[in-house]
C-alpha cells in the first residue's frame, strides 16, 4: 500500500479506537451540562479552556467528549451500511452476471435502473422522513440506496470471471452452480468490491452527517457530528470552534477512507503494483 494509504489506515484505526473506548477516554459525559456565570459574555462561556480543550456548546456540554462519542455513531453507521450493502450487492450482482439471460435483464436492465433513476440523497431523505428519524431507519435507508453500486460492480466482474478456463473446467466436472459461484467465481471477482467498500465507508459517514445535520438522522441528545454541525450554525461568528472540530472529524474520516481506497486499488491491481 502507498504512503497515503498507510496514513489513511492510521487515521481510521485512531478513529476506531476513539469510537470503541470513548466512554473510557472522554474527559466528560457528552450530555453533562455546565452552569454558566450569569454575567459572562457568550464568547467567554464557549471558548476552549484547560478543562475543555475544544470548548463547550451553548448548553455547556464538552465538545471534545461529544466529538469522541460522535465517532461511535459514524463508525457504526459506516460499517453497518457497507456490510449490508456489499452483501446484498454481491449476491444480486453474482446471480445476475453468472446466469445472464432474463435474470440479468431483470436485475441490470430494470431493477438497477429503477434505483439509479432517483438521486440517492433525496431517496434517503424521503425514506427517513417516511419511516421516522432514528439511527436504525438511517442505516436502512442508506443500505437500500447503496447496494446497487456494489451489485453493478460485482456483475461486471462475474461476467468476466465466468468465462475463465477454471470455471469452464469446474462446470465440466459437474460442480453445482452454488459451488462454482462461491468457490471459483467470487474469490476471483471480489477484489474491486473491497476497494468499493472502503470508498463506500466514506460515503456512508458523509451521508450520516448530512442527514443528521438536516434532523433526519441521530436525534439529540445523542452525539453526532452532523447534529453538532447543525447546532453550531447559530454560533459561527462568536464560537467558530463549535463548527471547526466536528467538521474536521468528518473531513479527516472521509479523506482517510478515500486514501485507503486508492491504496487498496493500487495494491490489488497487479498492473499498478508493477508501475
Amino acid at each position: 500500500m502507498n504512503r497515503l494509504g498507510k496514513i489513511g489506515t492510521l487515521i481510521i484505526v485512531l478513529f476506531f479506537i476513539v469510537a470503541i473506548f470513548a466512554p473510557l477516554i472522554a474527559p466528560h459525559s457528552p450530555t453533562e451540562q455546565k452552569q454558566f456565570a450569569a454575567d459572562a459574555p457568550l464568547e467567554d462561556r464557549l471558548k476552549p479552556s484547560a478543562s475543555h480543550p475544544f470548548g463547550v456548546d451553548d448548553l455547556g456540554r464538552d465538545v471534545l467528549s461529544r466529538v469522541m462519542f460522535g465517532a461511535r455513531i459514524s463508525m457504526q453507521v459506516g460499517v453497518t451500511v457497507v456490510l449490508i450493502s456489499a452483501f446484498i450487492g454481491m449476491i444480486i450482482g453474482s446471480i445476475s452476471g453468472f446466469y445472464g439471460g432474463w435474470v440479468d435483464r431483470f436485475f441490470s436492465g430494470f431493477l438497477f435502473n429503477v434505483f439509479l433513476s432517483f438521486p440517492s440523497i433525496l431517496l434517503a431523505i424521503a425514506m427517513v422522513a417516511f419511516l421516522g428519524p432514528s439511527i436504525r431507519n438511517l442505516i436502512l435507508a442508506l443500505s437500500v440506496i447503496g447496494w446497487v453500486g456494489y451489485a453493478r460492480l460485482m456483475r461486471g466482474q462475474v461476467l468476466k470471471v465466468r468465462e475463465y478456463d477454471f470455471v469452464t473446467a469446474a462446470r465440466a466436472l459437474g460442480a453445482s452452480d452454488f459451488r462454482i459461484i462461491f468457490r471459483h467465481v467470487l474469490p476471483n471477482a471480489i477484489q474491486p468490491l473491497i476497494v468499493q467498500a472502503s470508498l463506500g465507508m466514506a460515503g456512508a459517514v458523509l451521508s450520516e452527517a448530512s442527514l443528521s445535520f438536516l434532523g433526519l438522522g441521530v436525534q439529540p441528545p445523542t452525539s453526532s457530528w452532523g447534529v453538532m454541525l447543525n447546532d453550531a450554525r447559530s454560533f459561527l461568528r462568536v464560537a467558530p470552534h463549535l463548527l471547526i472540530f466536528p467538521g474536521l472529524a468528518v473531513m479527516l474520516t472521509v479523506m482517510a477512507f478515500n486514501f485507503v481506497g486508492d491504496g487498496l486499488r493500487e495494491w490489488l491491481d497487479p498492473k499498478q503494483k508493477r508501475q
